[in-house]
């Protein structure tokens, strides 16, 4: 009979031919590849620290946003920018899967990778409060459900990108009225988080985003719970414009991004990195200066874009450096690929995590996830509404009911482990994080393969 089983491009399909045939590469030129992909990782880590978080504190600070909204926002819309890049890749240049396969394959990564580090790697406890996770959790349950609809019939119509759109600008509405809803909550549903919120106010005194000032200078005062959001009332103007005046006492001597460091390690790593440190000194302003401090959106989308070009680099890399060694395509898109597409989003998350702000950190991971649903629906609209109006998107959906499935649980899952911990991060968080993102990875790697289940996606030409 026929065999009608469907294929799916490689993943080097989407990239450029690499700069080594596959014979050099496998005599030791792959070498040069995990360099490049270490100078990767480091340089996404200095646009973060050094340009990105810096611009998003002062938005935050001028917006009046709490941090799980600014997480939520800005710094997911930031963080997550490779993702709307691919998703426009997928639509308009490679028309292929791309952009689904991406997204939604990288989704479990996001929640419980993303976690499992900032648990590992921060030293301070964070505590977390109740409405933030549950408001986010629930929009990624909504718009992930929303996305897996739309591709069970393989078509994409414009009303059903257009309904993309909607849904995100309902999550948008939400977070504007943030701090009213969540008082009423707190007040006829769910005492419990009364005492998260008074656990949270206790600690007056918050850390700054990322503390990129200098040691002994002056903290912006972090705004609580109960005296931030977009809409304030009179009496909390005069609290948003003491925390602008102390954005006038920056220091304008904030020491050069050319400082050497003392310790010695740092030594290294400063010299190696000095070329991409003159890169992004000469291209992008540096928001913590008192002379650039009102270009801080440009700093922002200056970030935003130098993010996407590392994280493509960085991407294109790793998915020659996975087809040398043999990995199979689906077990590098479920590992590899996820974890390089998602970078930006777990350095950004380990840096406010580190910091104490485990409100933003967790905002940002679910959040980013809410926005890549709409980095799928921004392409998809344009395309089906203006340029293609004729017919709807061919999409591939195979392997839809475990995708589902494993987004739904991960979203479950994360959401007990903390509950379960406490609402705190630490090591044990991370731990419980990790080992569910474990369990998850080989499941998907089974099924994948074939091993489990009746997945019969194979790559073009094997």
């Amino acid at each position: 009979s026929e065999n009608r089983t469907g294929c799916v491009l490689s993943s080097s399909s989407e990239f450029p031919e690499g700069f080594f045939t596959p014979q050099e590469r496998k005599d030791g030129g792959i070498v040069i590849y995990f360099l490049i992909i270490l100078y990767m990782f480091l340089a996404v880590s200095i646009v973060c620290d050094d340009y990105f978080l810096p611009s998003l504190e002062i938005i935050s600070e001028c917006l009046g946003l709490s941090q799980d909204v600014a997480g939520a926002t800005f710094m997911a819309a930031g963080s997550s920018a490779p993702e709307l890049v691919t998703a426009f890749l997928g639509v308009f240049v490679t028309k292929g899967d791309i952009g689904v396969s991406t997204i939604l394959g990288s989704a479990i990564y996001n929640l419980l990778g993303i976690s499992a580090a900032c648990g590992l790697f921060s030293s301070v406890v964070s505590r977390l409060s109740c409405w933030p996770l549950f408001r986010d959790c629930l929009a990624y349950t909504v718009s992930a459900a929303a996305v897996l609809t739309m591709i069970s019939d393989n078509r994409i119509y414009w009303y059903e990108s257009a309904s993309l759109l909607l849904i995100y600008g309902c999550y948008i509405l939400v977070l504007c009225f943030d701090i009213k809803i969540n008082q009423y909550l707190m007040k006829k549903f769910s005492p419990c988080c009364t005492c998260f919120t008074k656990a949270m106010e206790e600690n007056a005194e918050q850390q700054p985003l990322v503390g990129w000032r200098e040691e002994g200078g002056p903290l912006i005062r972090q705004q609580s719970r109960t005296d931030s959001g977009i809409f304030q009332d009179d009496l909390d103007y005069s609290q948003l414009s003491s925390s602008l005046h102390g954005l006038d006492e920056i220091s304008e001597d904030h020491p050069s991004v050319f400082t050497m460091p003392e310790a010695d390690m740092k030594r290294i790593l400063w010299v190696l990195s000095l070329p991409i440190i003159t890169l992004l000194y000469l291209t992008t302003p540096d928001c913590r200066k008192q002379f650039w401090r009102n270009w801080f959106m440009v700093t922002f989308l200056i970030s935003a874009a130098w993010i996407s070009a590392i994280t493509y680099v960085l991407v294109w890399m790793v998915t020659i450096a996975g087809e040398t060694l043999g990995i199979p395509e689906s077990v590098m898109g479920l590992t590899l690929l996820a974890a390089g597409t998602s970078v930006p989003d777990t350095v950004a998350s380990v840096l406010v995590a580190r910091k104490g702000n485990g409100d933003m950190a967790m905002s940002n991971i679910v959040g980013s996830n809410v926005f890549d649903m709409l980095c799928l629906g921004i392409p998809w609209f344009i395309r089906t509404a203006f340029i293609n109006t004729s017919g709807p998107i061919e999409v591939n959906s195979s392997g839809l009911t475990y995708t589902a499935i494993s987004l739904i649980c991960s979203v479950i899952f994360i959401f007990l482990a903390v509950h379960l911990n406490g609402w705190k991060i630490d090591k044990k968080f991370g731990t419980i994080s990790l080992v569910l993102y474990l369990i998850f990875t080989v499941l998907s790697i089974l099924y994948e393969l074939g091993i489990i289940g009746n997945n019969p996606t194979r790559v073009c030409g094997n």
